[in-house]
Order: C-alpha cells, then sequence, then structure tokens
C-alpha cells in the first residue's frame, strides 16, 4: 500500500440561489472561496445553480456560460464542477455536469442517467458514467441527484476506480432527509468519500453533506448558505477498502470474488412484480 498523501483540498458551496440567471453571483462566489481559502484546489456547486429547473434554459454545449466557468478555474488554476445546467443536443435536453480542469479545459461532461421523472419533465437521461483522474491525487465520479437513488449508478463509479463521489444536488422538498441517509450508506457500502452538495434559497433546502470511506459524516451544512471547506485523504480510501470498515467489513473485495449473477441485469429480464406497478406519472 502507498505511503505517499494524497490529500486534496475541496470546497463545497450551499448558496441562496433564486431561479434565475445567477452566473455573475456564482463566478463571484467562486473567486472570492478561492481567494479566502487558497489551499482549496477544487469548487464544486450545486444542481442547476445557473438557472434553476426548466428544460426551456437549455443551451448547447460549450456555451457563453460553460467558457465563463472556464476562465474563471483557468484564472484561479482549480478544478471546478459547477453544478449542472441543461444541455441541447439536437431535439434531446440533457441535465449535464461539465468537469473543468485548471487549465480550463472541460474534460467531460456527465449526463444525468436519472431525470427526475415524472416531475423533471422534457429531460432525456444519459448512459455514459463519467470518471477522471487528478495526478497524483486519484479518480474521481461524478453523478447529480436523483442518480444516487439507483444504487448501481454507485457502485459502478466504484468499479470503474472512483474514490471520490462528486454529487451536485437540488433538493428542495421534504425527502432531503431521506437523501442523508442514501448519502452516508453509498459512502460505507462503497468505501468512499460523497460529496453531496445542496442548494439554499428559493432552489433548496441545504443541509449539504460530505461523507467519509466509512461513512462518517464530516460535516451537514445547515439550511442557510454556507462554504464548505474540507480535504480528502485517498490514502485512507485504500486503507480501508483493504482492511475493511472500522477493519471489519472488507465490502468491495467480497462483491469483486462473489459469484452471484443478479436476475434483474440479465439482458431482456422482465419482473412481474415490477411491472405490475404501473405507468411513471404524477400521483393524482
Amino acid at each position: 500500500m502507498s505511503t505517499k498523501p494524497r490529500r486534496f483540498g475541496i470546497a463545497a458551496l450551499q448558496l441562496k440561489l433564486d431561479e434565475a440567471d445567477n452566473l455573475e453571483l456564482l463566478l463571484h462566489k467562486i473567486q472570492r472561496t478561492k481567494l479566502r481559502y487558497p489551499w482549496i484546489r477544487m469548487v464544486v456547486l450545486s444542481e442547476l445553480a445557473l438557472r434553476g429547473v426548466g428544460a426551456q434554459h437549455a443551451r448547447e454545449l460549450p456555451s457563453a456560460e460553460e467558457e465563463a466557468f472556464c476562465r474563471s478555474a483557468r484564472e484561479l488554476g482549480i478544478w471546478l464542477i459547477p453544478g449542472s445546467m441543461y444541455e441541447r443536443c439536437g431535439s434531446a435536453v440533457f441535465n449535464t455536469t461539465p468537469v473543468i480542469n485548471p487549465a480550463g479545459e472541460v474534460i467531460a461532461r456527465y449526463r444525468k442517467m436519472y431525470p427526475f421523472l415524472p416531475y423533471e419533465k422534457g429531460v432525456t437521461g444519459g448512459d455514459q458514467f463519467v470518471v477522471f483522474d487528478i495526478p497524483e491525487v486519484g479518480r474521481f465520479g461524478v453523478s447529480i441527484c436523483y442518480d444516487m437513488w439507483f444504487p448501481e449508478t454507485t457502485r459502478a463509479l466504484v468499479w470503474l476506480g472512483a474514490e471520490v463521489i462528486i454529487h451536485p444536488t437540488k433538493t428542495d422538498t421534504i425527502d432531503r432527509l431521506d437523501e442523508l441517509s442514501i448519502v452516508r450508506s453509498s459512502a460505507a457500502v462503497n468505501q468512499c468519500y460523497f460529496v453531496d452538495v445542496n442548494s439554499a434559497g428559493a432552489q433548496g433546502v441545504g443541509r449539504s453533506i460530505i461523507v467519509g470511506p466509512e461513512g462518517e459524516t464530516i460535516h451537514e451544512a445547515s439550511v442557510e448558505e454556507e462554504v464548505i471547506t474540507f480535504e480528502v485523504d485517498l490514502e485512507k480510501v485504500t486503507q480501508v477498502r483493504e482492511r475493511g470498515i472500522k477493519g471489519l467489513g472488507q465490502t468491495l473485495k467480497s462483491f469483486r470474488d462473489g459469484r452471484v449473477d443478479f436476475p434483474q441485469y440479465e439482458r431482456g429480464a422482465v419482473s412481474p412484480a415490477l411491472e405490475q406497478l404501473g405507468e411513471l406519472k404524477v400521483p393524482e
């Protein structure tokens, strides 16, 4: 096991945001955060921070707004995950998170796999997982909000080597407490860091949460605006995965070594039980 430190400073910005054009506010907050915390190497914003909900806000990417985020990352020398934005691609609209490196380059765009249907109308789900490497630090994965309710998405990112999951969220509903439990369990069963960044104000109920690879809460935010700064220690991820959580369950090794054929993943599989649930629609 490597003994070289792999620590990495992150700022998660839980901002009070309106359902409006927030670009200048976001750029200001990013710059102010880096100036106040110069040790920070990545800034993460919440889902749809740029304009809020509505497929009518979709733009083809790259867009002028995305390029503004790229300039900010380049000027500040940071990795930037600017939440997500609606991307128009032909006749489809995706909920997309760009990954921007310190040179101001978009190195990946992750399209939310599970739009919050039937409420997130007009949005198509993506089908490509995104992981990216930060040299001499480790591998990061990206998911968005409702994706984590499908545990296969997080496990797939970890299968691809992710040690930290960056997870922009926009939750303004009563189920935020349930989401906090999902974040903790996702981090524990996958032995990874989970960085769940929600919005506050008109866009969300706050309560962002940062969880470590033993399921430990590093920080749980209030409902107000907060700049959450912390370090991830990826050597701890390695240690927990090798030795087990609290020296006990070595979950990923057991999953790797298992010989179970899960029936739900067989090609063309149909579940009579799930078929009985009926159409996906707004409850009446």
